[in-house]
């Protein structure tokens, strides 16, 4: 029979063993950071960040606090002596190491540019909500908006609408005959929305409302709704693999979640230009979040821009989340 302490070390020596760990504690020590920031820092994928997240939440290292649009992490040191005399000699182990140092400039480099990425989001949004429509059209999305209606058409669904913006897509789920929820956090955005639903002459069989609301915290009971839809929205979010969790938390067992954005590229001008946080996304990175999120990936579709237009490729992807009691049937 093993003692209390003797459990305590076991769990501080299996904790602990993880480089990936330790340098993940090391940087949480110096600052709170979202999984993106950690994502960026480290090079790895979503789900591999999340995976360690995790194990150390559970072993009560890790202390998260909501902040805007995202949640930060920061390590919170257990009092017991064991876990104090284990991290001494971790850090100190990491002391001068080439990886050690690496991690500390892409954490100053992702500090500095902290501000300037929350200035650009919000802010940005706000401002254009009243000319978003065309503005919008650099995107190219009236035909990967149709793609992604064409995933979803059977009237009387419930749908949301993540990102909903001026509302164009909520209003033509509507014309479908689906009731649409549409969200966003910019009121600027919103207003523009409810205008343009007040004043479209429509024969629409579904309704449509908008909430305001965060998409990594969704204003939606849990099971709520047939389908969610993100259609050019993930690249302008702090933490996507949390949004798609939330999306995949808010659709029934059977619903579908569906994903339009830009695959990834170089076309740095967006971040300025259109208030973008993510540069695209490689599929590997959509399957590990979707996966992540408890879905199961049913498509990842990649569709070539318009050469004359000079944009980025994109995609439709769609998951579904698991029925247990369509299986057991």
């Amino acid at each position: 029979m093993t003692t209390p302490a003797a459990d305590t070390l076991q769990k501080v020596f299996k904790t602990l063993a993880d480089p990936t760990r330790v340098r993940i504690l090391r940087l949480l020590e110096q600052e709170e950071l979202i999984v993106g920031e950690l994502m960026d820092i480290l090079s790895m994928a979503q789900s591999r960040v999340s995976r360690h997240l995790a194990i150390l939440r559970e072993a009560g290292l890790l202390s998260d606090r909501r902040e805007g649009t995202f949640v930060a992490y920061r390590f919170v040191l257990p009092e017991d002596g064991l876990w104090c005399d284990a991290w001494l000699l971790a850090r100190k182990s990491m002391a001068g190491d080439p990886t050690a140092d690496r991690d500390d400039a892409l954490l100053r480099r992702t500090l500095a540019g902290r501000k300037k990425r929350s200035d650009t989001g919000r802010s940005f949004f706000d401002a254009v909500g009243p000319e978003w429509d065309a503005l919008r059209t650099v995107f190219g999305d009236d035909l990967l908006r149709a793609r992604a209606t064409t995933v979803l058409v059977p009237p009387r669904l419930r749908v949301a609408d993540i990102g909903t913006g001026t509302g164009v897509l909520a209003l033509e789920l509507a014309d479908l005959g689906l009731d649409v929820v549409g969200i966003d956090q910019s009121e600027g955005m919103l207003e523009a929305a409810r205008r343009k639903s007040e004043a479209s002459i429509s024969h629409a069989t579904g309704r449509v409302e908008f909430r305001n609301g965060d998409a990594h915290a969704l204003p939606l009971e849990d099971d709520s709704v047939d389908a969610a839809f993100a259609h050019m929205v993930l690249h302008s979010l702090e933490d996507p693999g949390r949004a798609i969790g939330e999306m995949a938390r808010v659709v029934r067992p059977g619903g579908q979640v569906i994903l339009v954005d830009f695959l990834h590229h170089d076309h740095t001008w967006m971040e300025k230009d259109l208030g973008l946080l993510w540069l695209g996304f490689e599929p590997e990175t959509l399957r590990d979040w979707i996966d992540t999120a408890g879905l199961e990936t049913l498509r990842i579709e990649p569709f070539e821009s318009d050469a004359k237009r000079d944009l980025p490729a994109s995609f439709v992807a769609s998951a579904r989340k698991p029925d247990p009691d369509s299986a057991r049937g």
